[in-house]
């Protein structure tokens, strides 16, 4: 599997189940990362991406991310350390619900998270473990993802996230029941036609009115959008 080759890093992603794609980049760049953050936390890094996004974004001095299979994680860390920034990015290899209690019991916490998380019930499992791992809520369940944010986000935090625009609705109550609230939300689709497929929300602690979007991201096949663009010209090569 070829690496694949960003503006400012490399990500490798021979190890790992789950490569680079777009929702991942997509968080990446679309992110809250709200005002003067001191600590960002990713949740899930896969390969890595997100954070090394997040580090070319900002000067923020601590990027953590958690990653509970070994092989990801392996790469992440090794993703981190041949990147420019490698003395900002730290990957610990456990669960999000071990990590959260130790953070929270230690006083921890983080201005941004993020996380790309798994969202294929259970009915798709494939034959490959590591990917079933990466992919499936089996192995992180929304509820525990907000649970866990909502110990460690520090009260002026933002916490965003990808998910498909079906689980939308039911992702936005379970949040509410953390004290969690949505204040922005972007709905993706491939393009005019086609039906929302993903969407990309921000979380606070603090009640305000949400703010809507939606992004299409081809014109037709390989004829990127504008607004696309834009989005992702400072990572992507071609854009």
């Amino acid at each position: 599997m070829k690496p694949f080759k960003f503006k400012e890093f490399t990500v490798h992603q021979d190890k790992t189940a789950m490569k680079v794609g777009t929702d991942g980049v997509l968080l990446g760049a679309w992110c809250d990362l709200g005002e003067f953050p001191d600590a960002i936390l990713d949740i899930g890094s896969g390969t890595g991406v997100i954070s090394l996004m997040l580090a070319q974004r900002s000067d923020v001095m601590t990027i953590d991310a958690v990653e509970i299979d070994e092989n990801a994680y392996e790469q992440t860390v090794e993703n981190f350390e041949q990147s420019d920034w490698g003395d900002r990015l730290f990957c610990y290899n456990t669960s999000f619900n071990e990590f959260a209690d130790e953070m929270a019991e230690e006083e921890e916490q983080y201005d941004v998270i993020v996380s790309n998380p798994p969202f294929y019930t259970d009915d798709f499992e494939t034959k490959n473990d590591a990917r079933n791992k990466a992919r499936f809520t089996s192995s992180l369940a929304f509820n525990d993802l907000l649970s866990g944010v909502s110990k460690i986000l520090s009260d002026r935090g933002l916490f965003s996230v990808v998910i498909p625009f079906k689980e939308e609705a039911s992702f936005i109550e379970l949040a509410k029941k953390q004290g969690l609230f949505p204040k922005k939300v972007c709905r993706v689709r491939g393009n005019e036609t086609s039906d929302i497929k993903r969407s990309l929300l921000s979380f606070s602690f603090e009640k305000k009115e949400l703010k809507e979007e939606e992004l299409v991201i081809e014109k037709e096949r390989h004829q990127y959008t504008d607004a696309y663009i834009n989005l992702t010209k400072d990572f992507y090569f071609k854009m």
